[in-house]
């Protein structure tokens, strides 16, 4: 503040929020800002800010934070089209009015979207390609030299998602020709054929399929590494909990030992002044066996919410924006007519806007109730903070925010970047020592898809699934499970015995010893060729006499075979 009023030869009463983030903003510019490095990200300011607001110098209706200052938030139409400077101004109109009309059926990130695939995607690199083109009225030169560029990245690896833009693409061009016929003074001179064409889009299943098989490879590499991942975050956090318990039973500059390890609590003068509030003061201690300096306070509230973190994700599917959305009010109880309380997770709506409710396990309510045990043991409740949402760039009013932390004197709920960065952070450490992790990177939404396989794979109506998981369509669900090889055989195998149980035993007849030998030479003509003979042969046979019974039949075949047998053998167990 001193700096500020220097610069600017200006009195306390003077320093206005504009002037304070003029000066903050060109500190970071060149590279001024105190206890910084150039480039670095970081703003003066940052804490003098809400000191200011708090005692009435900035006016109310100012940011509470410089953070609030700083952000742009949503941006019109215009803006987002004029970000990249088009040079044809018709087109530049016409793409502003599109996007306009569009923009009212749609919440501001696919607006976001739809700019950047029209606006940059499409029309920048046709004006890169052919700097003369004056309309929407493509060429097949132009057309074929875009298509080329679309499905190949700077780096010569193929574009993963060229379905988006062309999508966005054949919709503009057919949505002029629908509006132009009741708006031809406005819309008529821009129809023109569609540079999308079917065949562009006929492999857009094909695609899909490909994007769901690679989802279902990761879910299925990552699911045997989940437990380890949930026991180290446990096991970190528990010792460092056990740490630090352990250092505040101790003076400062006392030595003690925990697990084996010699352990000397810091005596700086730092620590001296602060010794005056213990229970807030941040505690750090030295490791004597390896001279490792710990900041223990800091790591302890790491390591817990790295554990809370994972856990909730892991236990609840959520999506990661729902994580940070969620509040103290969210955690409810539900009773029973017989009397039984239920606690309830209610999830606001997010992607799919719907608001869902999901019966908490005791392990979820475990880890919900520790951090609002945490909350209030620090604050007396759970204290309100802001949230930036970082797809419709707007603030949200200040809420109990379960998942939260304090930043330069205010506290803020934790970004999608930040719950990211802590589940990186823990399997980084894994990777130390088990290797496996080492190329295995877990993103928040994978826990997502590994929460939905577990419940389809152990039983739970796909139905009942998509509920839980907030999805709207059923086919949504079974996208996310990943279905393992022996799944499908043992739940297609209890169905078949579920069915066969209920049928007579007299239906069963014993096989002759000529009937099963011709079944097993049949079989072992086919062993290279998939067991086709066997299978085919014992199909009709049992089509005409019905004379295999059940427990008899015991051959060796691949897991496909038996449920290709089983789906033409309804009265026999194979």
């Amino acid at each position: 503040m001193c700096c500020a009023q220097t610069v600017f030869g200006i009195e306390l009463a003077e320093l206005t929020p504009e002037a304070l983030l003029h000066y903050a903003t060109e500190c970071r510019k060149y590279g001024l800002t105190r206890g910084t490095r150039p480039g670095d990200g970081s703003f003066a300011a940052t804490q003098a800010w809400p000191v200011l607001y708090d005692m009435g110098q900035f006016p109310a209706a100012a940011p509470r934070t410089l953070r609030a200052a700083i952000t742009k938030g949503q941006r019109s139409v215009s803006e987002l089209v004029d970000r990249h400077r088009l040079r044809n101004t018709d087109v530049r109109d016409l793409l502003v009015d599109y996007i306009t009309r569009r923009a009212t059926e749609m919440d501001y990130a696919a607006t976001e979207h739809l700019a950047r695939y029209l606006a940059l995607t499409f029309w920048k690199q046709i004006e890169t390609i052919n700097p003369s083109q004056a309309d929407l009225r493509l060429d097949e030169n132009t057309i074929a030299t875009w298509k080329q560029w679309l499905r190949t990245l700077p780096n010569g690896h193929p574009r993963l998602n060229v379905d988006g833009p062309m999508v966005a693409i054949r919709s503009l061009y057919l949505d002029l020709h629908t509006w132009a016929a009741a708006e031809p003074e406005r819309w008529a001179r821009w129809v023109a054929p569609s540079p999308i064409r079917d065949a562009d889009l006929r492999k857009l299943p094909v695609r899909r399929r490909r994007l769901q098989e690679r989802m279902a490879h990761r879910t299925r590499e990552r699911q045997p590494l989940l437990p380890i991942l949930s026991g180290h975050v446990n096991d970190h956090w528990n010792n460092m909990r056990t740490l630090l318990d352990a250092t505040r039973a101790v003076d400062i500059g006392e030595q003690f030992t925990v697990t084996g390890i010699t352990y000397q609590r810091t005596a700086s003068d730092r620590d001296r002044r602060e010794w005056t509030n213990p229970e807030h003061a941040p505690i750090r201690v030295l490791n004597r066996d390896t001279g490792e300096l710990i900041r223990l306070s800091h790591e302890e509230d790491q390591a817990f919410w790295q554990w809370a973190i994972v856990e909730t994700l892991r236990l609840a599917g959520l999506r990661v924006e729902e994580l940070t959305e969620l509040t103290h009010l969210s955690v409810r109880n539900y009773q029973r007519p017989n009397g039984e309380v239920v606690a309830l997770l209610v999830v606001t709506p997010s992607k799919s806007d719907r608001e869902r409710v999901i019966p908490m396990s005791a392990e979820l309510f475990h880890v919900l109730a520790q951090i609002i045990r945490r909350h209030t043991r620090d604050h007396g409740t759970v204290p309100v903070a802001m949230r930036y949402d970082t797809h419709e760039k707007i603030w949200s009013p200040p809420l109990p925010y379960l998942f939260q932390s304090l930043r330069n004197s205010c506290r803020r709920a934790l970004s999608m970047e930040a719950i990211a960065g802590y589940i990186r952070k823990a399997t980084k450490a894994l990777a130390q020592t088990h290797p496996e992790f080492a190329d295995i990177t877990f993103a928040p939404h994978d826990f997502r898809r590994l929460f939905a396989t577990e419940l389809v794979n152990n039983g739970l109506p796909i139905h009942i699934g998509a509920a839980l998981l907030g999805h709207l369509n059923t086919q949504t669900t079974r996208g996310y499970v990943a279905v393992f090889d022996e799944d499908v055989v043992a739940h297609y195998q209890q169905f078949l015995d579920r069915r066969r149980a209920q049928r007579p035993d007299d239906e069963y007849n014993a096989p002759t010893a000529e009937e099963w030998r011709d079944f097993v030479v049949g079989h072992a003509a086919s062993a290279g060729g998939a067991d086709a003979a066997g299978v085919f042969w014992v199909a009709h046979h049992v089509s005409t006499s019905r004379s295999l019974k059940p427990a008899q039949v015991r051959v060796n075949v691949q897991p496909w075979t038996v449920i290709y047998v089983g789906a033409y053998l309804p009265r026999c167990r194979i």
